[in-house]
């Protein structure tokens, strides 16, 4: 028996090295190699233990690219839009243009950064001031009066459109939307020549005048500070008087009186409801001086209507004669409804308003000062000077009554002592925005 041939360890194939620049990263796939002719020597292998693993080679992934339409001829067709493919079945949508909805917004957006830039800048006050000067250049041109007679007209929409453009601004709304709009009605009213038009463009603008002299002041530590916003909000109506003429309304004088007070009133009323925190914010003393306001109000305009209808007694007829003498030797006589009512209510609403909120529900009762005001040149039988002596006398009247009530109401709820009043009046700093910000 011969002895077996010793078993030899299958070599390893030696590959040769390539310079690293002739590699490739793909990995490459050899065919399989042919089978040699002639015999071989049998080799046996060796266990898996001695032998150096190489791992099987996978078979390549084949890359899957988006297949691509061959060019198009010209054939003189439109060609479609490139399309993008959703995944899962989606429905393809043609791509987003450059120029779409996207450049839209961004026009937008810059369009609205000009806006806001536009309104923080002193541009919207000097054009309001122009405006404004410019209407009373006109009204007072309608006056004299000087130039062609549309002038009055003209000047009655420029003031009515700044005031309208005030109080939105005032109150927190649109100042330019309703300036335009306001502008554009007064505009068509003037071209329109029509008496119910005119009627109601000066109804209006006397009730927004009346309304904004109220809304114009601020809070009031001292009483001549409360005498300096009551000859502003005095000052204001003033000028929608001239207004309110330029418009030439065909009208009763009693109904137009009647109807501006119940509008600036209403007017009032709702910008105070949310300026004072509605009506759980009157407190005890709110309380009790809305109602005294109110019955106040009541007396004059039931005592008046008693007076037209019945005829005057004779204490009426006193009191008659008294204007009358007034009338003849001091030129006029002050309107009782700014006397007795809307400045005090002005001037203690505004000392108030330094201390408590309530202050706003007493300053609404000033709108019937400031409305009476306001339709003062309406009445064709009483001259220009007299509607402004009358003014000016229930102006200082008014004020007397004001300190009046104001030293009783220091007196019943204040502090005591000279003292203890100064140490109140210096501690009275409720803010509240300046006159040209907004109040909402």
């Amino acid at each position: 028996m011969s002895r077996a041939a010793p078993r030899r360890r299958a070599e390893k194939p030696r590959r040769s090295r390539r310079p690293r620049s002739e590699r490739t990263t793909t990995p490459a796939t050899t065919p399989a190699a042919a089978p040699t002719e002639g015999p071989t020597e049998a080799t046996t292998e060796a266990p898996a233990t001695d032998r150096a693993e190489t791992p099987a080679p996978s078979p390549a992934r084949p890359l899957t690219r988006p297949a691509t339409q061959p060019p198009a001829e010209h054939t003189g067709q439109p060609v479609s839009r490139p399309v993008t493919v959703a995944p899962d079945g989606a429905v393809p949508t043609p791509a987003e243009e450059p120029g779409g909805a996207s450049a839209d917004a961004g026009r937008l957006e810059r369009w609205r950064a000009r806006a806001v830039a536009l309104g923080g800048s002193r541009v919207p006050h000097v054009s309001w001031w122009v405006l404004f000067c410019l209407g009373l250049g006109l009204l007072v041109a309608g006056v004299m009066p000087v130039g062609p007679g549309w002038l009055g007209g003209a000047g009655s929409v420029a003031v009515a459109t700044s005031y309208v453009w005030a109080l939105a601004a005032r109150t927190g709304g649109r100042p330019g939307v309703f300036g335009a709009l306001t502008l554009l009605v007064g505009v068509a009213v003037l071209l329109l020549d029509d008496d119910r038009g005119r009627t109601g463009a000066a109804v209006m603008t006397c009730a927004l005048a009346a309304v904004l002299a109220v809304m114009m002041t601020v809070p009031a530590k001292r009483f001549r500070e409360a005498a300096r916003e009551c000859a502003v909000a005095v000052l204001i109506a003033s000028v929608g008087a001239f207004a309110t003429v330029g418009f030439e309304p065909a009208l009763t004088v009693v109904r137009f009186q009647y109807a501006t007070l119940g509008l600036a009133l209403a007017g009032a009323f709702l910008l105070v409801h949310r300026l004072g925190a509605g009506l759980h914010g009157l407190g005890r003393r709110g309380l009790i001086a809305t109602i005294g306001g109110g019955v106040v109000l009541l007396v004059f305009v039931g005592y008046a209507e008693l007076l037209r209808e019945y005829g005057p007694g004779d204490v009426v007829t006193t009191l008659l004669d008294g204007v009358r003498w007034s009338r003849e030797n001091l030129g006029a006589f002050p309107r009782p409804l700014e006397t007795i009512l809307g400045v005090p209510a002005l001037a203690w609403g505004c000392h108030m308003r330094a201390r408590r909120r309530q202050g706003w529900w007493v300053c609404a009762f000033g709108a019937a000062g400031t409305v009476s005001i306001a339709n003062a040149l309406v009445d064709p039988s009483v001259a220009l000077l007299e509607s402004g002596l009358s003014v000016g006398y229930g102006l200082l009247i008014g004020l007397l009554i004001g300190l009046v009530v104001i030293r009783v109401d220091l007196a019943l709820t204040g502090s005591r002592g000279r003292r203890a009043r100064r140490d109140e009046q210096a501690s009275a700093v409720r803010p509240e925005p300046r006159r040209t910000a907004a109040l909402l």
